[in-house]
């Protein structure tokens, strides 16, 4: 298995944390050009649209994540929404190795395993803090950290 597909299913992942960061950290990694989405089909995603767009629509994830009234990851449409994001995704970035069928299948795997994963994580640590705000607070940073990590090794 190569590098780029690794990372194709680990950017699943943070797409299965949170749906708009995967997006938006690939878009801001293209339009910085530490990707070359330049002559493909995601182009688009080095554009200062892509990025204001998806960056927007991230923080407003941030935000509505917080509210009580916000449902599960595990309901039809939010898990759908998560794996759409992470295979797309991972099209994006198996597509910079000409593998985008690959990469969007291995996105589409991380982002169940980590809609899954995240959920269980997020019970466990709002368990133990005895409140969820923390636990999804530390889960941010993870989606924001671990996303801005695994577009800068690809």
């Amino acid at each position: 298995m190569s590098m780029i597909l690794l990372l194709a299913g680990l950017l699943g992942v943070i797409a299965g944390l949170r749906t708009m960061m995967a997006p938006t950290v690939l878009a801001w990694a293209a339009w910085a050009g530490w990707l070359s989405p330049e002559g493909t089909w995601a182009a688009f995603m080095a554009s200062p649209w892509a990025v204001g767009v998806l960056s927007l629509l991230a923080l407003v994830e941030l935000v509505v994540d917080q509210l009580p009234s916000t449902e599960s990851r595990k309901v039809p449409v939010q898990f759908g929404a998560r794996l759409v994001s992470g295979a797309f995704c991972g099209a994006v970035l198996g597509t910079l190795a000409g593998q985008p069928v690959a990469g969007l299948l291995a996105g589409l795997i991380g982002a169940g395993l980590g809609t899954l994963g995240g959920a269980a994580a997020r019970a466990r640590l709002a368990a133990a803090f005895g409140r969820d705000m923390p636990a999804a607070f530390i889960e941010d940073a993870v989606a924001i950290l671990g996303g801005l990590l695994i577009v800068a090794a690809a």
